[in-house]
């Protein structure tokens, strides 16, 4: 189902693949869709709601985000926008930051385009302002962020810093439904955030019921995510009587946590 909004456009989710979200953007008549891993669930929600596609934005390289563009391409000549510095050879419209997307066809939604290095070299992601939602990709989830792949913690840690310095009630549209086992781990890292544990009861009634965590929001993030949160005293005090951080300071912490994370289970 579309997200709930009084705007032209909504925005819905696709499930792709075992825990994948393709974010549709319309207007009833005309689609964009962000991050494309695989075509058939595409072509089948632009045929079940008979709309036509008429963009591709892409956030990053990785084959579960771009391996449905090809087939994309032989059922609609549309523009393919996607990272400058992420080279991706069905990209048209190479972009960066300081970049506006505007899509005509969608009542001229414009997207700025943010670098957000660290899941990979050239990861970016889309802000619509007036509409409040940001599409993030595999740099922001829900309670969680990507793994370093290519980058370094500090260009991880000043990326995610760049997100939530976005107004709170800015929605975050994230490419996995990560946001339980996400939540698992926060509490780990904050065993006493009442606000943890409250999101962790609503998301599992979500989930339960069938239907997405997501989009959640920058504000919610702020208040849950431990890696926003890694400046926080006592987000360091506690990885360090854990024994995961010798070294006080906010990269430091990041790294320490997103190391942890990639081995937790």
């Amino acid at each position: 189902m579309p997200s709930p909004t009084d705007q032209a456009l909504s925005v819905t989710p696709i499930p792709a693949f075992r825990d994948n979200y393709i974010w549709m953007i319309d207007n009833r008549t005309r689609a964009v869709v962000v991050d494309p891993g695989e075509a058939g669930p595409v072509l089948s929600t632009l045929k079940k709601r008979s709309l036509k596609l008429s963009a591709i934005l892409l956030t990053h390289r990785h084959e579960d985000h771009i391996g449905g563009v090809a087939r994309l391409l032989q059922e609609a000549d549309v523009p393919v926008y996607g990272p400058r510095y992420d080279p991706v050879v069905s990209v048209t419209h190479p972009l960066q930051e300081g970049d506006i997307v505007t899509l005509p066809d969608l009542d001229n939604l414009a997207l700025s385009v943010l670098d957000v290095p660290g899941h990979t070299r050239g990861h970016i992601a889309y802000y619509a302002k007036k509409e409040k939602w940001l599409f993030c990709g595999d740099m922001l989830f829900g309670a969680g962020c990507g793994r370093m792949f290519e980058g370094t913690p500090e260009q991880m840690l000043a990326s995610l810093s760049k997100l939530a310095a976005l107004p709170d009630d800015v929605q975050v549209f994230a490419g996995h439904e990560y946001t339980l086992s996400n939540l698992k781990f926060a509490r780990e890292i904050e065993p006493g955030n009442e606000a943890i544990a409250e999101r962790a009861r609503q998301d599992l009634a979500r989930r339960n019921r069938g239907r997405p965590t997501l989009p959640s929001t920058i504000g919610l993030e702020k208040a849950t995510n431990p890696f926003l949160r890694a400046n926080r005293e006592d987000v360091m005090k506690r990885l360090e009587e854990l024994g995961h951080l010798k070294n006080r300071n906010p990269v430091d912490c990041f790294a320490a946590m997103r190391e942890w994370k990639n081995s937790y289970v």
